[in-house]
């Protein structure tokens, strides 16, 4: 059988594998794409090789093939996760998504030189202040220039809303307040409580499915830690080519996988939240034919 490897952290593998540590509030999600890619692996002949993608790296020996998986603490440790991957590249192995790609989307930047390839391609960008370090008086800036009642603050490294921080006017930091992190700036968009995220899923450069993410009550967040939920998106044709048009303008072939998150501005146009292409949850309950669609895409890679 051919070693497939999928990469996950401690957090996500199960509490009984080897050096696994307590598991993460979502960690399920790591269960739901192991349940849907085992059939289908097992019916092409390969072997699921679930690794922490902190080991050694002789434990790769022997893989043909690696998918980042479930490894949802690199951003902690950038630059090592970075290194890792190269380091499984150089030693022969197919890594998805590769390492150059992961480079470019592992800094939110990557939104500034999406924005220069978009123009008339049917998707729009979140306005946006990036900034080294925010203090209270880039929150005050960003009030201004958005001309808003709330702004979102983002790590430029960063994952699954962790560090993330919501601001009113009437709730600014303290004047010696900082944020500590490169980051970026953006207005709250209302159309997150109200219609939810829209994420778009592409296998191989072609849409999977697609799903509707809402926060819980009280909350603007939807990942499940915050106690978001998901629910099937049957999209039009119009937001198919949004999606996908995000998907055709990143500076690199064809990713194995590519979830793409949305939101609609108030004039209705999407606009892109998030391409995420190093370690997205892909939605299988929605998308019950995702399994056999990356292993499909993983053979022809072989």
């Amino acid at each position: 059988m051919t070693k497939i490897g999928f990469l996950a952290c401690k957090t996500t593998l199960p509490s009984s594998g080897p050096g696994a540590g307590e598991r993460r509030g979502d960690a399920f999600e790591h269960d739901r794409m192991i349940e849907a890619l085992s059939p289908p692996f097992e019916a092409h002949n390969l072997d699921l090789c679930v690794i922490d993608w902190e080991a050694p790296i002789e434990a790769f020996d022997g893989i043909a093939l690696i998918m980042l998986g479930t490894a949802w603490n690199y951003q902690d440790k950038a630059a090592e996760f970075l290194a890792k991957l190269e380091a499984l590249a150089a030693r022969g192995i197919t890594v998805c998504n590769p390492p150059d790609l992961v480079g470019w989307n592992m800094r939110k930047t990557y939104l500034r030189d999406l924005a220069n390839e978009l123009p008339d391609k049917g998707a729009r960008m979140i306005p946006t202040l990036w900034r080294e370090d925010v203090n209270a008086k880039s929150i005050a800036e960003a009030f201004h220039v958005f001309e808003c009642d709330r702004v979102v603050l983002k790590r430029q490294v960063g994952a699954g809303a962790e560090g993330q921080e919501l601001f009113a006017r009437s709730t600014l930091p303290e004047a010696d307040w900082r944020f500590g992190h490169a980051a970026m700036l953006q207005p709250y968009l209302p159309a997150i409580a109200k219609e939810g995220e829209l994420s778009f899923i592409f296998i191989d450069g072609e849409l999977s499915h697609a799903l509707r993410k809402r926060p819980a009550d009280g909350d603007y967040r939807i990942q499940s830690l915050y106690g978001g939920y998901e629910e099937t998106h049957a999209p039009t044709a119009d937001e198919t080519a949004a999606a996908q048009s995000i998907v055709n303008a990143a500076p690199f072939p064809t990713p194995l996988y590519a979830r793409i998150d949305m939101v609609r501005m108030d004039d209705g146009a999407l606009a892109l939240m998030e391409a995420e292409m190093i370690e997205p949850y892909l939605y299988p309950v929605q998308g019950l034919e995702l399994g056999e669609r990356i292993t499909a895409a993983i053979v022809k890679r072989l």
